[in-house]
């Protein structure tokens, strides 16, 4: 949801409605709403359009978008020292 309450707050600040940017995208407003509150993913190509559209830095947004993807996939766990060792492990991995 990092990115979902990012893509909120810069919204906000900038006086747009979730259906302008729902519009932009070319999805209903629905589906907007549920990408901001974290209940869907955007897509890749949705999030650099954003970054466009919010005048953001893509790779910015693109971080908080793969983090959001991370947390989804090990949230479900509940040995937190479990997850922090396959963080570790993916790290060192992707490094």
């Amino acid at each position: 949801m990092l990115l979902g309450n990012k893509i909120r707050k810069l919204r906000d600040e900038q006086g747009l409605l979730q259906r302008q940017l729902a519009a932009a995208l070319e999805i209903d407003t629905p589906m907007f709403s549920k990408i901001e509150r974290g209940d869907r993913r955007a897509k890749r190509e949705q999030v650099i359009e954003l970054a466009e559209l919010l005048h953001q830095d893509e790779k910015e947004l693109l971080k908080l978008w793969l983090a959001d993807k991370v947390i989804d996939a090990i949230s479900d766990e509940e040995n937190c020292k479990l997850k922090q060792a396959a963080i570790e492990i993916a790290q060192k991995k992707i490094l």
